[in-house]
């Protein structure tokens, strides 16, 4: 699953620069996270950085975007490999 900012978004600026996927940036009220590009750090770390550093615990799996670890170290290469 994709990860999403809730509306408890302090906007405090953490998890922004923690995603290795660039996936994160400030939305008009929050920041948002862009669900083509989030891996929930699959293919970077053991565990999404953006939940292991917000203050109000306000990233949740996305159930409405459901993708399974095969999926989404799919979706980290294809990402990684446009970069190169």
């Amino acid at each position: 699953m994709a990860l999403y900012i809730t509306d408890e978004c302090i906007n405090c600026d953490v998890c922004e620069p923690e995603c290795p996927n660039n996936a994160i940036s400030q939305g008009d009220e929050i920041y948002e996270i862009d669900p083509d590009k989030c891996t929930e750090c699959v293919g970077h770390y053991d565990e999404p950085q953006c939940q292991q550093v917000c203050p109000v615990d306000c990233i949740p799996l996305d159930p409405n975007r459901v993708e399974d670890k095969d999926q989404l170290m799919d979706k980290f290469l294809k990402l990684t490999a446009a970069k190169a």
